[in-house]
């Protein structure tokens, strides 16, 4: 039976007894257009790099030199590269390696971020001393010099990728989760959970977790947009995944930086990819701030 307690800090609500599952969406495209249309593009792209074994025209490393450098046309929509495979092809399969490494990460560091967080911000004390100065001298370095550095020492496989981008995106993440957890921590409900015999598990899994979980989704939407470009800009360089599978960072450089003048489609379509992917996935974390921060959910 539940107690009193609990009833107050769980007060029952009337709901209606069906919600179509497509008015919530409707609300944000009509409140935030320029926000769903960014999650509008994330689908497609996001979809033709999941399907990519389905809806590429032809495999990515499958090269015909009778067609090589060949522009634009309805047999290459995208046209060629100097060893004539299909740059379609290989945008829809550079996408889902992208995407996939970035995702993968993100979530990776989200966790790593938020649990650290919660801890650190709900005890408080010399741990989150010692911790906020570590953050502090990490975020001194120089992240893409440090990837770079970790990634020649450990390999540039998609799991070593994964880790090491996520290792060095959490602890920017933890500052700012635990900001606002320190803020729902002296919020009166936390007291009066606590006041009615709630352990701490239960208060930072009830309680602050769920008032922080718009801080960790609008993190997590515009850090792809930025993991992305790390990714890209690691496979520019030559420390992406390995070939042949394809990077859109490594077609932009390499012979898609070679044949640029000749060919500018080479480099054109990888590159207009990652900018309306990062446009995107930054348009849809300002929308989803607006959406789910309680401060702001009645000033627009």
């Amino acid at each position: 039976m539940a107690s009193d307690g609990d009833a107050v800090l769980h007060p029952r609500v009337a709901q209606p007894a069906w919600s179509s599952p497509w008015r919530p969406l409707a609300r944000f495209a009509k409140r935030k257009p320029l926000g769903f249309a960014g999650l509008v593009i994330l689908v497609i792209v996001g979809a033709g790099g999941l399907f990519a074994n389905v809806v590429a025209p032809y495999d990515y490393a499958a090269a015909d030199f009778a067609v090589r450098l060949q522009g634009p046309s309805w047999a290459h929509l995208f046209g060629t590269d100097d060893i004539g495979r299909d740059l379609l092809s290989r945008v829809l399969y550079g996408v889902r390696v992208s995407l996939g490494i970035s995702f993968a990460a993100v979530v990776l560091a989200k966790v790593l971020a938020t649990v650290i967080a919660l801890l650190t911000g709900y005890y408080g004390g010399y741990a989150d001393k010692v911790g906020q100065r570590l953050v502090d001298v990490w975020l001194a370095l120089p992240r893409l010099v440090v990837l770079i550095t970790l990634v020649g020492l450990f390999g540039a496989s998609i799991v070593g990728l994964v880790v090491i981008i996520a290792l060095a995106n959490a602890p920017s993440s933890a500052r700012l989760i635990r900001s606002a957890v320190v803020s729902v921590r002296s919020e009166p409900y936390i007291e009066a959970a606590q006041s009615v015999g709630a352990g701490d598990l239960r208060v930072i899994l009830q309680y602050v977790l769920p008032n922080v979980m718009h801080i960790i989704i609008f993190s997590a939407t515009s850090t792809l947009g930025a993991v992305i470009l790390v990714v890209a800009s690691l496979g520019f360089l030559g420390y992406g995944v390995p070939p042949p599978a394809p990077d859109l960072g490594a077609m932009l450089s390499g012979s898609g930086l070679t044949f640029m003048q000749t060919n500018p489609w080479m480099a054109l379509w990888p590159g207009l990819v990652i900018t309306i992917v990062v446009f995107a996935f930054n348009v849809l974390g300002d929308a989803l701030r607006d959406v789910l921060d309680p401060r702001l959910r009645g000033t627009h």
